[in-house]
């Protein structure tokens, strides 16, 4: 193997060409044991061949070539991983920045509610019961007027002064 590794580092491609064909699928294999999907797999063990073929020159192996491919592609692995999680964390924070107004504009809302629940709750009885038919139960006027045997004007006059309360708790 040291004999080829000194043939691809003096540019023969069919050698380099010759040790990707007979350990492609080897480290393919190795490394879905890690990512659980080939196509990533497939692309860590090509993005190892290809820096092989580039840095040839430069790389000095002291072990076997197999060996060395195995451990380069292992570490090719942690990188992918380790880019991913940092592609992940951006990406959640991204998100985070993003809903961040939405989550503000519901806990707002949620108040906002919260205190009109409260205003309603002391309100008199009969303006809180009409009020309550109006906007709960979503009678109209008329409707709330005959199921309490009251006047429409007397309706109106109570979801009025509710509305006034509401109005100015809110200012």
């Amino acid at each position: 193997m040291k004999i080829l590794w000194k043939r691809i580092q003096n540019d023969n491609k069919q050698d380099f060409n010759n040790l990707f064909k007979s350990c492609y699928r080897m480290l393919c294999l190795y490394i879905v044991q890690f990512t659980k999907n080939m196509d990533d797999a497939e692309d860590i063990v090509q993005e190892v061949f290809v820096k092989l073929w580039i840095k040839r020159h430069s790389i000095n192996i002291n072990s076997s070539l197999k060996s060395y491919l195995f451990k380069a592609t292992y570490n090719a692995y942690i990188d992918s991983a380790r880019k991913e999680q940092r592609n992940n964390f951006y990406l959640t924070e991204l998100k985070h920045q993003a809903l961040q107004p939405q989550i503000e504009e519901i806990n707002g809302f949620e108040e906002k509610i919260k205190k009109v629940k409260v205003i309603v709750d002391q309100l008199p009885q009969k303006c809180k019961q009409i009020f309550l038919l109006s906007k709960s139960e979503g009678l109209k006027n008329k409707e709330i007027a005959m199921s309490l045997s009251i006047s429409i004007k007397t309706v109106e006059s109570q979801m009025r002064i509710a509305f006034q309360k509401i109005r100015n708790e809110f200012k």
